[in-house]
């Protein structure tokens, strides 16, 4: 950083010397992986505004409708870029999903009868799909109070895809098999576009029929491809992480084969309706613009990813993934192993914040989670985790997930700011 710019994190954010040169240090580091993540950009941007010149994108798809929403072009034509920017037959994209779980759940009630199994290839997944599949709570409509079965594969004992595990576990039940790209809360590599390739290639090798389900959160625009390219029937994800690109106040999507979106639709309005309603009440524009600037928004959180990444691991902490490793998703993992260093970290990256940066966040019992969680998000839109953000349960080994970063220059301060609260408390020595 120049000059100007470590004065400026010395007189107004009170970040000493000392930090301002380690962070110089790790960021000369860095370089050629930083370069590496432009590559991707360049290509996904490309591929983004392709889509969007193919199907003649126009100012007039950004006026609104009410009510019903028949005929609504932008809607319409929404579906279609994402479909082409997925490489999938179909897409459902709304801002009434609200969130990247019920994106999942829709597929899920759209595809699986009472009868079905659900098979995870990855694991138990993210703890809001457990009352959904019906791991846990009673009496809210789960997959399970509708008989649908549940079974699911474990990692191998060095977090990776236990691939023989899951071709064992795919048998006449087995209708559809879900793939959490992302870690999630859990000390695990992501799913990278290789791994969930072969397991495509492996489910559908002994039941022809099994539909494979991606839940694509936080992993869009981090490879060249996505799920859909490489084999998988679905992938669905929120709006307010990568592919809102910051702009998007609300939603999700859907991708993939045309009669599973068509199912997955008819679950968000009704059969026989589908896509044909939903009106948009005016926030076309900001979709479709957070989704062309999505590829370099994504680039900008890879780029503070791998810069926590390297800051951290220099000061003694785990961090996973690595700097110099392979990404599938813009998550960023760091092993505290004490609430009081964890609590600092995200107390610091929330002082970081260009929102709410005067606030304290505290543990608290969230819904859908089985232990108190901190989350320090000082966002433009609520919960938008494509903005910088650090959460983490309060439970051992105490691991914060950070996540997010419109811009790269963001995301480093959060990060100095989270290291220098740590040195005055006596966490870390500089």
């Amino acid at each position: 950083m120049n000059f100007k710019s470590q004065n400026l994190l010395k007189s107004e954010f009170g970040i000493d010397e000392n930090v301002i040169k380690i962070a110089n240090t790790v960021e000369k580091e860095i370089e050629e992986i930083l370069r590496e993540i432009d590559s991707i950009k360049e290509y996904n941007q490309l591929k983004v505004i392709k889509a969007m010149q193919d199907h003649h994108l126009s100012d007039s798809h950004f006026s609104g409708t009410t009510g019903y929403g028949y005929d609504d072009r932008g809607r319409d034509v929404l579906d279609a870029v994402y479909a082409s920017v997925f490489k999938a037959e179909d897409a459902l994209v709304r801002h009434q999903i609200v969130s990247g779980t019920q994106a999942l759940a829709l597929c899920l009630y759209g595809v699986l009868r009472p009868g079905d199994e659900l098979l995870a290839a990855t694991g138990k997944p993210y703890d809001t799909l457990e009352e959904v599949i019906g791991l846990r709570g009673e009496g809210g409509g789960s997959l399970k109070e509708f008989g649908v079965s549940y079974r699911q594969v474990d990692l191998n004992s060095s977090g990776d895809v236990d691939f023989d595990a899951i071709l064992q576990g795919v048998n006449d039940k087995t209708k559809l098999v879900y793939i959490q790209r992302s870690r999630g809360y859990s000390w695990r590599p992501c799913i990278k576009l290789n791994d969930i390739a072969k397991i495509v290639e492996l489910v559908k090798g002994k039941k022809k029929d099994v539909v494979v389900l991606v839940d694509n959160c936080y992993g869009e625009f981090v490879e060249e491809k996505e799920p859909t390219e490489v084999g998988a029937d679905l992938a669905a994800g929120s709006l307010i992480k990568n592919p809102g690109g910051g702009l998007a106040p609300t939603g999700g999507y859907i991708v993939g084969k045309e009669c599973y979106v068509r199912k997955a639709a008819y679950r968000l309005t009704s059969p026989g309706l589908g896509k044909k309603v939903g009106s948009t009440l005016g926030q076309s524009r900001l979709m479709f613009q957070g989704l062309f600037l999505a590829p370099h928004v994504v680039s900008e959180s890879l780029k503070g990813a791998v810069f926590c990444a390297a800051l951290m691991q220099r000061l003694g902490f785990e961090t996973s993934p690595l700097p110099a490793e392979k990404r599938g998703d813009i998550i960023q993992a760091i092993k505290f192993y004490n609430p009081d260093s964890l609590i600092a970290f995200c107390q610091g990256i929330q002082k970081g914040s260009p929102v709410d940066a005067f606030v304290t966040p505290q543990p608290w019992d969230m819904p859908g989670y089985d232990s108190p969680v901190i989350m320090a998000a000082g966002a433009f839109i609520q919960g938008a985790s494509i903005e910088l953000s650090a959460d983490a349960p309060i439970k051992p080994p105490y691991t914060a997930y950070m996540q997010g970063g419109l811009v790269f220059e963001h995301v480093k301060l959060g990060i100095l700011i989270a290291v220098q609260m740590m040195m005055e408390k006596g966490i870390v020595k500089i």
